[in-house]
């Protein structure tokens, strides 16, 4: 799209601005002329600051809107932070991080605005990273396992009323999921890790002992209804493993029993076979209302 009038050495207009054209020959020297066919075949030579790419032309008002969104302070609305990973498993040591995860619930005003919310705010260096409220349940929904952590870490920094009654129903969201979810999870990254034993011959250490304890939480999810994080009695066998101690024989004999068991699990739990959709639904509607009610106040 042009951004300038073109007219001949005679003065007639040969391209209007904001006229559409195709680029059908780009410079090959110091020039920076691009040949650009109009609709009519006119060619005409335009430099590359007279003209734009009409997708990122139609995108700059929008783009002049995202700037702004990203100037407001969204970390002002997050309703809940925990602490999740090494730190709430009892794995930490001196040269872990402080992972922080939660939600944060945007002004309705905002999340119904053309431009949109993101999904969650996250801050590499800081390790912290908020769900959207939708975007968090979702994931609960689909028996995420770092989300079900979430609900269940003892490590909770902030929590506003409607956190807190989330937490209190946060037994709708365990279902026989887990099975799934953490089962394929597991078998997945452990048929990577036998590609790189093959191809680098190492693993991560640190992932292979995350991938067990995320067996043993399942198979305690089956069978007792909740999700564990604190490792408790596995914890020297976990750390065992991260420091390398475990061979990978050993290790990989202890996941497939570890499977065995999460079957076990599976065939007796009387956990609901899906979450509760319905009840997840309402709590988000409710919050939804709670935002429209700021902006009636």
């Amino acid at each position: 799209m042009s951004r300038v009038e073109v007219k001949d050495s005679a003065g007639e207009l040969l391209c209007l601005r904001g006229a559409v054209g195709v680029v059908v020959k780009a410079p090959t020297d110091n020039s920076y002329a691009y040949r650009v066919r109009l609709p009519n075949g006119v060619e005409v030579t335009l430099r590359r600051h007279e003209f734009s790419i009409r997708k990122h032309f139609q995108k700059e008002g929008l783009q002049q809107a995202e700037s702004e969104l990203a100037e407001l302070n969204l970390y002002d609305h997050v309703i809940y932070r925990c602490i999740v990973g090494s730190r709430a498993y009892g794995l930490d040591d001196a040269n872990s991080d402080t992972d922080r995860r939660g939600i944060y619930l945007p002004p309705a005003q905002l999340h119904w605005s053309l431009y949109g919310i993101p999904e969650q705010l996250e801050n590499k260096d800081a390790q912290e990273c908020y769900w959207e409220l939708q975007k968090f349940l979702i994931l609960a929904l689909k028996a995420n396992p770092t989300v079900l952590e979430c609900l269940y870490t003892p490590l909770v920094e902030t929590a506003t009323p409607l956190a807190e009654e989330l937490l209190a129903m946060r037994s709708m969201f365990v279902s026989q999921l887990v099975y799934q979810t953490y089962n394929s999870y597991v078998m997945s990254q452990f048929k990577k890790m036998e590609q790189d034993i093959r191809t680098k011959g190492e693993v991560k250490w640190k992932h292979v002992m995350h991938l067990i304890r995320l067996l043993l939480s399942g198979i305690t999810v089956l069978k007792k209804g909740f999700v564990p994080v604190r490792v408790e009695e596995h914890r020297q066998q976990l750390l065992a493993i991260r420091r390398g101690e475990v061979s990978w024989e050993e290790v990989n004999a202890l996941r497939l029993s570890l499977h065995q068991e999460f079957d076990t699990a599976f065939a007796a739990t009387d956990l609901p076979e899906r979450p509760d959709y319905e009840r997840a639904n309402a709590f988000l509607l409710k919050a939804r209302a709670s935002m429209v009610s700021e902006i009636r106040d």
